[in-house]
């Protein structure tokens, strides 16, 4: 059976274009571009000004995480920086008036509670907002954020722990837009200005981080030239700054309070008027120690003489053992093969690489033996080499192969006696006594004793020791002369810093010698120099702590020839500019008397810190040279 399909039938079976599909927006918590679509009727915005706790509180919470990625835009969303405004604003100019003593000791309610975060949450985000320049070139020029930091400095109490935090962000807004801002002139109203408030909140508040902000909010204003003139000479900013120099490990401080000082003492007002500030001399040694305290170097030495040639300072030679009087004594009258074993034992020592030929070891023995073999009868030597065996288990007797074979005994060598060079040789008859080295003091004396003055006849001698020029002493007087020669056992007691070694006057020199004054001046022993050398280069809080003492300087030496000028090879600011046209004689004669004591201060104080200063090492060529010219002007400045 057949089946035709239908024209109908034939249409359902052409191939469909599918439909775009259109990605899904993502709505997960964090994801925030559903909320910052750029129009009025933004959630986030409406939220802010419903005027309801729970909305309000929403936005705000993603706002704040919103403002800590670099790509968020105030102006992106119409009018939400002005929304932002309206609780800090609410909170200056009725909210502070709410939270009164009873604050610190009980808990706000929890709608006053809520409504201060909202304040402090909305500043947050303009604050961080403010740290983007495209943000914070906004921010300066919008008509809300002068009246909010003015009355906020003015108004809000900074001791009061509720106010802590929100004056702490308005002031690090007042940072991010100072650079732009032009103070009103000194004498307009204090209120127009918020220089007044941050001196008070640096010099008397115990926050830190209020401090720190105040500090850097005063710096970056003072560093404009138009603002310089609100600068004063008994800042309290000036004197926390002092203060703070001690505190090397709180960097923070340290590196806020240096920056003011710097930013203060450009201005050649102040940095005259504080030459004769009472605190001026402490406060170059603190800045100075500040420099010390950062300092990182490296030990560096470097050999500028001659190698040295050294010997032992007591030499020593080894020589095979012979048996002694005692030791012969003993052996003669042993049994055999008794007597061949402790002659090995007393002859001879256990070493792994030793070697004697056979012939030698055979007549070693009979050498010592042969004479007394009348008494005492001799072993014969193939009974000598086995016995090796015995007394040392892991010697034993070879042959090896050559030509010419060798009949050797490996495993054993001589017994060496150590005796000092000459230290216990006796010297009589005028050093040509003919007997060897003794092994002690002792052994020296009855030589001497037995050999030299018992002999002589008669009751008085001469000593013939070396070079004495003793010619008259009696037998019984000579036996405790004599002694004034020998020497003794152990020697004497070295220092801890003499060495072990001698010094030769050149490689290969004779050692030990008769008489060790007729030997030429040896080299030094070491000609090694050793220095500190700066390895890193200096943090900022030093260079910074460097400028400021170049500052005080420059004003301490303006009308000496020490003091350097601005030119290609010094710069820093402020310097001293010569002027061809203007006579020397008419500029001394245009400054003050102050000026002139300030200056005399300054040089004595610089003459103070000179030894502080002698230490300054610094990495780089260009402020060594600023350390350099200081310490040369402390040699010769005068007061």
């Amino acid at each position: 059976m057949t089946t035709y399909a239908t024209a109908s039938q034939t249409a359902g079976y052409r191939r469909q274009t599918p439909a775009p599909i259109h990605p899904r927006p993502n709505l997960t918590d964090d994801y925030e571009r559903w909320y910052t679509e750029a129009t009025p009727n933004n959630r986030m915005l409406l939220s802010l000004r419903s005027g309801i706790d729970s909305e309000v509180a929403w936005a705000l919470d993603r706002l704040c995480r919103l403002c800590q990625n670099e790509q968020f835009m105030l102006r992106a969303i119409p009018g939400l920086t002005d929304a932002l405004f309206e609780w800090p604003e609410w909170y200056t100019k009725e909210g502070a008036r709410q939270f009164t003593d009873e604050s610190v000791f009980f808990a706000l309610p929890a709608h006053k509670e809520r409504k201060r975060r909202h304040a402090i949450e909305s500043l947050f985000i303009l604050r961080n907002a403010a740290m983007h320049p495209s943000n914070a070139e906004g921010l300066a020029i919008h008509p809300k954020t002068r009246d909010l930091i003015l009355c906020t400095l003015h108004d809000l109490k900074p001791d009061s722990d509720a106010n802590s935090e929100f004056l702490l962000y308005v002031i690090e807004i007042l940072q991010s837009i100072a650079v732009s801002i032009i103070l009103p002139p000194p004498n307009a109203s204090p209120k127009a200005s918020p220089i007044a408030p941050l001196q008070e909140i640096a010099g008397f508040s115990s926050n830190r981080s209020l401090i720190i902000a105040a500090l850097t909010a005063l710096t970056i204003m003072y560093s404009s030239p138009g603002n310089a003139s609100h600068l004063t000479a008994d800042s309290p900013a000036l004197e926390t700054s002092m203060n703070v120099l001690p505190l090397i490990l709180d960097k923070d401080l340290l590196d806020a309070a240096l920056n003011y000082m710097y930013a203060h003492l450009s201005y050649p007002p102040m940095t005259k008027a504080f030459l004769l500030h009472p605190r001026m001399p402490g406060t170059l040694r603190l800045l100075v120690s500040l420099i010390l305290a950062d300092q990182m170097e490296e030990d560096v030495s470097f050999e500028i003489g001659l190698p040295a040639y050294t010997a032992p300072a007591q030499s020593y030679t080894a020589k095979d053992h012979d048996l002694t009087k005692e030791e012969l004594d003993t052996l003669l009258t042993m049994p055999e093969p008794q007597r061949c074993y402790e002659w090995m034992k007393t002859m001879f020592v256990a070493k792994a690489d030793g070697e004697l030929t056979q012939v030698d070891f055979w007549n070693l023995y009979k050498d010592v033996f042969l004479p007394y073999q009348d008494r005492y009868p001799l072993l014969v030597a193939s009974d000598v080499i086995k016995n090796v065996t015995t007394v040392f288990p892991q010697a034993q007797a070879m042959v090896l192969p050559g030509p010419p074979q060798r009949f050797v005994v490996r495993g054993v060598d001589r017994r060496k006696d150590l005796s000092a060079s000459a230290q216990f040789k006796c010297q009589w008859d005028r050093s040509q006594c003919s007997a060897e080295a003794f092994a002690s003091t002792g052994a020296l004396y009855e030589h001497i004793l037995d050999q030299h003055i018992t002999p002589f006849e008669g009751t008085h001698m001469p000593c013939l020791w070396a070079t004495c020029q003793q010619s008259d002493i009696t037998k019984a007087q000579m036996r405790g002369h004599v002694l004034t020669h020998l020497p003794d056992m152990q020697p004497p007691p070295k220092h801890p810093s003499q060495p072990d070694t001698v010094t030769l006057p050149a490689p290969g020199y004779p050692h030990p010698v008769p008489d060790p004054t007729t030997r030429p001046i040896p080299p030094a022993r070491s000609t090694r120099v050793t220095y500190m050398r700066p390895h890193v280069d200096p943090p900022p809080t030093s260079l910074t702590a460097l400028l400021c003492l170049r500052v005080l300087f420059r004003a301490s030496f303006a009308s000496s020839d020490t003091a350097p000028r601005a030119d290609e090879d010094h710069f820093g600011f402020p310097g001293v500019v010569d002027d061809p046209e203007e006579d020397a004689e008419d500029e001394r004669n245009k400054r003050t008397v102050s000026d002139m004591e300030g200056e005399r201060r300054g040089r004595k104080a610089f003459i103070g810190i000179r030894y502080l200063m002698e230490d300054v090492r610094l990495r780089h060529e260009t402020f060594q040279g600023w350390v350099a010219e200081m310490v040369d002007a402390g040699l010769t400045g005068t007061t």
